[in-house]
């Protein structure tokens, strides 16, 4: 098995050595993607939530450069004109000769500057560039793939950008371009090839091929170094996309990903090691919540339930207090993300729990987005009968509330059985009668409109959950995002991750995985497997996940999940943090104190350590970059923390049932919230601060200043 692991260059212990006080004067970064404000997958929240610790870093000297998209741009851009003067010569230069390039401030944290180019504008240039890509780089293009054909203007047209703004500046620049992703990644190769002075980055966030073959169904990891990758691309038809790729890959001065398991997957596919694993984080304060941690969850599992409480209407036949909130989330990859073994695996659940009589009940969630073309009729009707009937409820309340008030005004104690007349029985009746269905609760929430094929609701079919009242197990497809304008779960997807006690992604190819580290972020546990970047990094700086609420699942093998032995965990899991109240509030505590790990202020400094090595190798006579290899003495690695068992793995019973010694047990145990925080401080240093530059609009390189 080739995914044996030893210490890895994302280990944080090499942070200690790194050089921060580097001489940025006199350089400019340029970061690409076709997701800088223009919302597609993760690479936007990558894009979005590390801009503010750049712009910090860079000052007014770092631009976003992507797409021209108006619908994004009226509401996320403010549209300004250029600060820096070589730049604003560039534009100038650049719109004169046919193109549309626009320049504003995009309207997030660190309002970072951003280059928006028009790509639509310059499609008549389309063959002629697809004609030079033939005679440079042997790729040819098909003109039916959209997509492609947008990767080929705009890579010739940020390689204008990045040509043109080294021509109009008055001293050789010190550059420095990022690009994200295959979309981006034909800039990167035209600049190579026109030997520009740019210092070139460029990121894999999924190897294309990776992706095609994991949703392909193949024993993806056991035969890594087996495929015959041109054959495999040609394929799916995605050859001249893999090309675009491969040839970005190994024309960077320095080639990243963001795992170790994806540098693994990049060396094989791609043919080249990257030379450094740059892990996403999250600006943890956007979900941090001081001293409000255990409240914010509980008026988030309110609002869950009153959801519940319509959608399962006349069939509210279990204790809501005694449920457990399951949910999984992300792109609709029904077997990449693990919907198809998380379904599996429910359907088992529910035989557990039915056969040992366990009152609790199990509802999963499943907000991954699908074609749709309005809401279900049967869901809204839930709703509405929902409100319905608590506007009954508090009508004969102030009915009652004004007998009694006059009662007591007269000094006698009110006559209870007179309390309530015909009329209010005969409202409370009718409310009665309005909630009684003829049909099971539905299981997806909106009109799909590939009902018959579509994989989720298939296998539900299959397995036979149907939201009836026998089933301990319910599931609910939500098929869009989740927002609070929404008639149905009007939540966020940040209140709603608070709202679960646990979130489910049992992934098979996942390169990083953003749920589970916004589980984490907020003190949510999650399952995850070893498969997923995210996975592989907690399983390397955590020296027992599951004790701070990072369950991992080790698979190896393709199709490896026993599904009994994952049912058992998932139940032992789920149980554990329903029955005993007490252990689920100091692991929620345990899991959000993680977020210092995955917060951009740590993570950020490998980003700084790729444009350093990116310089130093394309400026050897300026820059000089050694960083020391990271040893197994220094550095550090959270502990398993000392006091009560964390995890089911100690607590793991063969029944939903628990004996009554352990519920004693819970009580005599002793637990030093303070203490057990303060004993994980001391294993992760205080957030890094890099360098500010002078913003001031006078000085367009800006000036690093000293550190605090």
């Amino acid at each position: 098995m080739p995914l044996a692991r030893s210490l890895s260059v994302t280990s944080l212990s090499g942070l200690e050595d790194w050089d921060e006080e580097f001489d940025l004067e006199n350089a400019v970064l340029f970061e690409i993607a076709w997701e800088v404000a223009n919302k597609v997958g993760g690479i936007y929240t990558v894009i979005q939530t590390k801009a503010r610790l750049t712009a910090e870093e860079w000052g007014e000297n770092y631009f976003l450069v992507g797409p021209y998209v108006e619908s994004n741009v009226r509401t996320q851009v403010e549209l300004i004109e250029p600060t820096n003067p070589e730049l604003k010569r560039t534009i100038d230069k650049m719109n004169s000769s046919g193109c549309k390039v626009y320049f504003g401030r995009w309207l997030i944290e660190g309002s970072p500057y951003v280059v928006l180019i028009d790509v639509a504008f310059t499609a008549w240039s389309l063959d002629r560039w697809k004609s030079e890509l033939w005679d440079l780089c042997d790729i040819g293009v098909p003109w039916f793939d959209r997509e492609a054909n947008d990767a080929v203007l705009f890579g010739f047209l940020t390689a204008w950008l990045l040509g043109e703004y080294a021509a109009q500046s008055e001293e050789p620049p010190h550059v420095v371009a990022h690009f994200h992703e295959w979309l981006a990644g034909l800039g990167l190769v035209l600049c190579r090839h026109r030997q520009l002075p740019v210092a070139t980055i460029f990121t894999t966030h999924a190897t294309l091929l990776g992706r095609y073959l994991c949703a392909g169904n193949v024993d993806f990891y056991n035969n890594l170094a087996e495929f015959n990758l041109d054959k495999e691309a040609g394929d799916r038809q995605i050859y001249h996309r893999y090309c675009l790729e491969r040839a970005a890959a190994h024309c960077a001065h320095v080639f990243t990903t963001v795992s170790q398991i994806t540098a693994i997957e990049a060396e094989h596919l791609l043919k080249r090691k990257p030379d450094i694993v740059t892990p996403n984080g999250l600006n943890v304060k956007k979900f941090s919540a001081v001293h409000e941690f255990q409240n914010l969850h509980a008026q988030s599992k309110n609002r869950i339930q009153e959801f519940i409480r319509g959608h399962f209407y006349g069939h509210l036949d279990f204790n809501l207090d005694k449920c457990l909130f399951l949910f999984i989330a992300g792109r609709y990859e029904f077997s990449n993300k693990g919907a198809d073994i998380f379904l599996e695996a429910l359907a088992r659940l529910n035989y557990l729990l039915r056969v040992n009589h366990s009152d609790v009940t199990v509802i999963a969630f499943f907000i991954m987005p699908a074609r749709t073309n309005n809401f279900n009729v049967e869901t809204l009707k839930g709703q509405a009968v929902r409100k319905q009937l608590w506007d009954t409820a508090h009508t004969v309340k102030e009915r009652f509330g004004k007998k009694l008030y006059e009662s007591l005004l007269v000094g006698q104690l009110p006559d209870v059985s007179k309390m309530l007349d015909k009329e209010d029985f005969t409202i409370m009746k009718r409310a009665i009668f309005a909630t009684q269905r003829q049909c099971q609760p539905p299981i997806c929430t909106h009109n799909m409109l590939e009902d018959s094929s579509d994989p989720i609701l298939n296998c539900v079919r299959r397995i036979g959950l149907f939201n009836s009242s026998a089933d301990r197990v319910k599931i609910i497809f939500h098929p869009e995002f989740l927002s609070s304008t929404s008639p149905l779960l009007p939540m966020d997807y940040e209140e709603f991750v608070r709202g679960c006690h646990l979130g489910v992604f049992p992934s098979y190819y996942e390169p990083w995985g953003y749920t589970p580290a916004e589980c984490t972020v907020m003190g949510i546990p999650s399952v995850s497997t070893n498969l997923s970047g995210f996975g592989c990094f907690m399983e390397e700086h955590i020296a027992d996940p599951s004790a701070y609420g990072t369950f991992l699942y080790i698979c190896y093998t393709f199709n490896c999940l026993n599904m009994q032995h994952f049912t058992s965990y998932l139940l032992s899991t789920g149980i554990y943090i329903l029955d005993r109240r007490r252990q689920r509030i100091i692991q929620r505590n345990r899991t959000e104190r993680l977020s210092d790990l995955l917060d951009w202020r740590y993570l950020g400094r490998y980003y700084t350590a790729a444009r350093h090595m990116a310089l130093a190798k394309a400026f050897p006579d300026t820059y000089i970059y050694e960083p020391q290899e990271p040893t197994s003495t220094t550095g550090f690695r959270y502990p398993r923390p000392a006091s009560v068992p964390p995890s089911p793995a100690l607590s793991r019973h063969s029944s939903p049932h628990h004996s009554e010694a352990e519920d004693n047990d819970d009580e005599d145990e002793r637990y030093d919230e303070d203490l057990e925080a303060e004993k994980d401080r001391v294993n992760i240093r205080q957030p890094y601060t890099p360098p500010l530059k002078n913003k001031s609009p006078g000085n367009s390189n800006g000036i690093t200043s000293e550190k605090n």
